[in-house]
């Protein structure tokens, strides 16, 4: 029997796309080793939207293991060849900024520099206020390089946030096989 593929599956802080994030990974979960990481602000911080006891309890329970959050527990991933693939969702402008300028300051993208020494692919799932301005140069740069894809995004309230864009969560099973693969799904939605 063939060893399942081992996925990373980074959390960042868009607080109110981590409960939909959760959930639509779940079907990554029989599937394939999954590898708990999240951001600090994500591991530490309570927010209206939930606790960070309840977001990592939830991830720890999704990938059956403890949860990275330092970058010393992440920076084995390239030397060990750790993972095939890495899931950063949802995405922040700030980590799309840093994955742009490849600054690796976080466990997430100390992870992604991880992954992308080994040439597997990073997989993004947006969620920015700005992704059709001050993000935008950030999602065309990381879009135009290998190793990079994304999930299918667009607006989430074109009338009431004009430069929002959120990825599409439960397409993120769908791009991570393309990905795999070497494909980009579509990504931008009407």
């Amino acid at each position: 029997m063939d060893k399942p593929l081992q996925i990373g599956i980074a959390l960042t802080g868009s607080f109110c796309t981590l409960s939909k994030v959760l959930d639509a990974l779940r079907p990554l979960a029989g599937k394939y080793e999954l590898f708990p990481i999240m951001s600090p602000i994500v591991y530490d911080t309570n927010t209206r939207f939930g606790t960070a006891a309840h977001f990592r309890e939830r991830l720890r329970g999704l990938c059956g293991r403890e949860i990275w959050h330092t970058i010393p527990e992440v920076e084995p991933i390239g030397p060990k060849k750790l993972l095939d693939a890495l899931i950063i969702a949802p995405c922040t402008a700030n980590t799309l900024a840093k994955l742009a300028l490849g600054i690796s300051d976080t466990a997430v993208t100390m992870a992604a520099k991880s992954t992308l020494r080994n040439d597997k692919p990073i997989l993004i799932a947006l969620s920015t206020n700005d992704s059709l301005s001050g993000s935008a140069k950030n999602i065309g740069a990381l879009q135009a390089l290998r190793n990079y894809y994304f999930v299918p995004y667009g607006q989430d309230d074109a009338f009431g946030k004009p430069r929002s864009c959120i990825a599409k969560a439960e397409l993120i099973p769908a791009a991570l096989e393309a990905a795999l693969e070497g494909r980009q799904l579509q990504p931008m939605l009407q």
